[in-house]
């Protein structure tokens, strides 16, 4: 039998892990753990939310992907590193233990949460395909409340949308959601379009800093310009079912708080018996572990050096990084088990897309500043490289056609209605265990 690989997390990462490994270790026994039987492109997710893309064209089928490897369907919700073994929790409920050889963690990441009042229970997020469709159905249903209301305070309140974060994600939700309910709106005999409200509320002086001052303004242009409100240098101090308190004194009536502003490693990095920074797991360059040659770690949940940028600096949680640091795990793991030496991950940064709907984005390639019709190009033809399939690259691109003919979608699916939408219901931050008590489960198991 051959060397035992288990692979945490289905995500770019965990599934770029296991694909290679099928070329370059035939005999190893691998198995993925991952509670979806596809892989999403986090990217897209904001089109998903706006009704731009249906909610299977940002995902990637795993079993189209992986041809040996073995699929375990559910969730790794904790490791005992000592004695090698993987507690999953299965989709159907029960336990499986997993024993390895190496092990590669690359969970991924979860919306980061502050202790702000109300944040727990009223903030929603867009951080996972759930959360997306849950988001849409529950803007359109603001609008169809507002639409048969008589009352103008509840059609005010229901009509006003906040988006808290102003980076990469909340740009893009606040963007493609703004315009799509601007949209529909007019599509409602009883509702006015300008009663229609979006707020982007960001604690840095710039939107998405990262992108430089030129971009960053261009950004705000755009979104002004479309009736945003963009609120710089102020933060979320409080939140109740029908408002939100900002740190200027502003209350603002509201009926949806939409919560991005900035992610943290999955919560089982920080159950496991090994030095995190930030959060997230340290590694050696060439992603092991330190004092844990057998383990390997990558994605959003590792602390990887940046060799190349140097100054102690780690890699971005992006999915550009995880995408090109899965072949390095996966020949690293290789030459391991063959006695090879190593080699430590290096990059080219490729550069950084904003899609804000329609032929509006801002794109700075291989550092070359864009905006406009250009960016939007560079911008979309990114997003179809990137997806790596030819299925999955003409369904998002039929996707985007049927949109610019047919226009906006009314129709609200219905099946998240019993779900409350908070953030540890939809990203299940409540469900990891330390190895002490993965130990007790483990012993606790019929043999």
């Amino acid at each position: 039998m051959g060397a035992r690989i288990v692979v945490v997390g289905g995500g770019f990462a965990g599934a770029g892990v296991a694909q290679r490994l099928e070329k370059l270790a035939p005999g190893a026994d691998v198995r993925l753990v991952s509670p979806d039987d596809h892989l999403l492109y986090l990217p897209l997710l904001p089109q998903v939310a706006a009704g731009v893309l249906s909610p299977r064209a940002a995902v990637l089928s795993l079993s189209r992907r992986l041809r040996r490897t073995v699929v375990v369907p559910g969730r790794a919700v904790g490791v005992d590193l000592d004695a090698r073994q993987v507690l999953v929790r299965s989709i159907t409920g029960g336990h499986e233990v997993l024993g390895y050889d190496r092990l590669v963690l690359a969970p991924g990441s979860v919306t980061k949460v502050m202790d702000i009042p109300g944040l727990r229970e009223f903030g929603r997020g867009c951080k996972t395909l759930a959360e997306a469709e849950f988001l849409r159905d529950h803007v359109l249903a603001q609008l169809e409340v507002a639409n048969a209301s008589t009352d103008p305070d509840e059609r005010a309140r229901r009509c006003r949308f906040v988006v808290v974060g102003g980076g990469y994600a909340g740009v893009e939700t606040a963007a493609n959601l703004q315009r799509t309910t601007t949209g529909l709106a007019r599509r409602f005999p009883r509702l006015d379009p300008s009663l229609v409200q979006w707020h982007v509320v960001q604690h840095a002086h710039e939107l998405m800093p990262d992108l430089g001052h030129r971009l960053s303004e261009d950004t705000r242009r755009v979104l002004v310009a479309r009736g945003v409100h963009v609120d710089l240098a102020t933060a979320l101090v409080g939140a109740d079912g029908g408002s939100v308190t900002l740190s200027d004194g502003r209350r603002l009536a509201t009926s949806t708080l939409i919560w991005t502003a900035g992610v943290a490693p999955s919560p089982l990095v920080g159950r496991l018996d090994a030095e995190t920074s930030h959060g997230r797991l340290v590694v050696r360059p060439d992603l092991s572990v330190p004092g844990r040659p057998e383990v390997f770690a990558l994605g959003d949940a590792a602390a990887v050096p940046d060799i190349v940028t140097g100054d102690g600096a780690v890699c971005p949680p992006t999915a550009q990084h995880a995408t090109r640091q899965a072949p390095v795990a996966a020949a690293n793991i290789a030459a391991g088990l063959a006695g090879r030496p190593t080699h430590d991950y290096r990059h080219r940064d490729l550069g950084l897309v904003v899609d804000l709907g329609g032929t509006a984005a801002v794109a700075k390639p291989f550092g070359i500043g864009l905006a406009g019709a250009p960016a939007a190009a560079v911008t979309r033809g990114y997003h179809l490289w990137a997806l790596g399939s030819p299925t999955a690259m003409a369904r998002v691109a039929s996707n985007w056609a049927l949109r610019a003919v047919q226009g906006e979608n009314t129709v609200r699916l219905g099946f998240l209605t019993g779900s409350s939408g908070r953030l540890a219901e939809f990203e299940h931050t409540d469900d990891y265990l330390d190895p002490a008590q993965v130990r007790a489960v483990v012993a606790a198991r019929p043999d």
